[in-house]
């Protein structure tokens, strides 16, 4: 818009942008941009064309990904392999908020709470589980285990079908 010489022509510029181009308020967005560089979110590389170009650092990709958490489902094979994967864990008060993030999120993968900080799970899920964890910033605090069985499962295979 800079570019052009006349007003006329920045005018029909602003009115064929995207009605939400218009509603960013660049200084926010100038704001938004500074707080992904300082973290090293976003690097900043210069094109073939010598414009600027704002990509994703590795710690920038994994962060984007967190946004990706609401549509994680976990993969059910064809024939159960005959272990439980158990996922426990004790996470302090402090952390009260992802505490309740993690039970609701095994919650709606489909794993069955066998206590309170105790849930098991068929099928295999321990790179999501990982994941999870990352995301929630509560590793030291959750145990991921694969158990061929315990008392009392035969409830649960009959709840996930795998008699």
């Amino acid at each position: 818009m800079s570019l052009t010489k006349s007003p006329k022509g920045y005018f029909k510029i602003l009115r064929n942008l995207p009605k939400e181009w218009r509603e960013i308020k660049r200084r926010r967005l100038n704001e938004i941009v500074k707080e992904f560089y300082n973290n090293r979110l976003v690097s900043l590389k210069e094109n073939k064309e010598g414009l600027a170009e704002i990509v994703l650092t590795k710690d920038g990709e994994t962060k984007a990904l967190r946004f990706k958490i609401d549509e994680m489902e976990i993969k059910k094979p064809a024939k159960w392999d005959g272990e439980w994967r158990v996922v426990i864990f004790d996470i302090p008060e402090r952390f009260k908020k992802a505490r309740e993030a993690l039970r609701n999120k095994l919650k709606d993968l489909g794993f069955v709470k066998l206590q309170e900080s105790v849930f098991v799970f068929p099928y295999e899920c321990e790179d999501e589980i990982n994941f999870i964890v990352e995301v929630f910033l509560i590793r030291l605090f959750v145990k991921f285990m694969r158990v061929k069985s315990f008392t009392n499962d035969e409830k649960l295979r009959v709840d996930f079908g795998l008699f």
